[in-house]
């Protein structure tokens, strides 16, 4: 791999190049943080697709992508001498070492847990009212549950046991079966969420990602259904003239063909 000295270099030449385009490229010159902030977005969603496919060629290329994202609001933020480069570094360092204790302090910790509730209570000691004030409004409501959660586990509110979080879900869906047969569709959407809410909070438990399993069954899915589509053209149907007797056959072929 490339010494400290070589990559500090290749640093230094996005940072030239930023400046380069800044002041001569038509499209760079016009970009304000507001016009970077959904193509930000979209990057970081490619690079979460690429580490989902284990394609570490494609996460190589995407982490340039969000790089240059970075510097290129450091950039920005230098013409208005808010910030610039050497500020965003300087800032995610301090908060490094301020938040590790047991590695740049006095702190001893036992496991990773204790890591986690120090760190929120470290956050709190820097003024931050509460420990949910560090989860975005704007995230997808999967992910936001994930992190909810994390948030306050890190302070202690949480079950002990698996098997706790499994009997509260069973009660979860109880009480949504109860609403649906009243027919009640919002005390039905209610129930619903908690559900959800519910196998979010089980994930976690069981050490599973429950954005990165949806993903896995979503890509499944649609690597399945395209093979149904390839299968249905192969033999001249469209699949609005198949019965689901005939798709299922195309499904289970496509199940036992590494399609997983």
């Amino acid at each position: 791999m490339n010494s400290r000295e070589s990559q500090l270099k290749a640093f230094d030449r996005l940072l030239t190049i930023m400046d380069e385009l800044r002041e001569q490229c038509p499209w760079d010159k016009k970009q304000t943080m507001e016009t970077l902030r959904h193509l930000t977005i979209e990057e970081t969603y490619e690079l979460g697709d690429a580490i989902l496919e284990n394609n570490l060629e494609e996460v190589k290329k995407e982490l340039g992508d969000l790089l240059l994202h970075i510097v290129f609001y450091a950039k920005i933020g230098s013409e208005t001498e808010d910030f610039d480069m050497a500020d965003v570094s300087n800032e995610i360092c301090e908060k490094l070492i301020n938040r590790h204790p047991h590695i740049y302090g006095n702190v001893k910790v036992a496991d990773e847990e204790e890591v986690k509730r120090n760190w929120e209570n470290l956050k709190l000691k820097e003024g931050k009212k509460s420990v949910l004030e560090g989860v975005p409004a704007g995230l997808p409501a999967l992910v936001k549950a994930n992190r909810i959660q994390d948030k306050v586990a890190g302070v202690g509110f949480d079950w002990e046991k698996p098997e706790q979080v499994f009997k509260k879900l069973q009660e979860e869906l109880a009480e949504l079966q109860t609403e649906i047969d009243k027919n009640e569709h919002d005390a039905m959407e209610a129930e619903f969420g908690d559900v959800l809410f519910s196998m979010v909070n089980y994930a976690r438990f069981l050490n599973i990602n429950p954005e990165n399993a949806l993903e896995r069954t979503n890509k499944k899915f649609v690597k399945r259904f395209q093979y149904l589509e390839e299968r249905a053209k192969g033999i001249g149907k469209s699949l609005k003239e198949m019965t689901l007797q005939e798709m299922d056959v195309f499904w289970e072929e496509a199940k036992h063909s590494g399609h997983r």
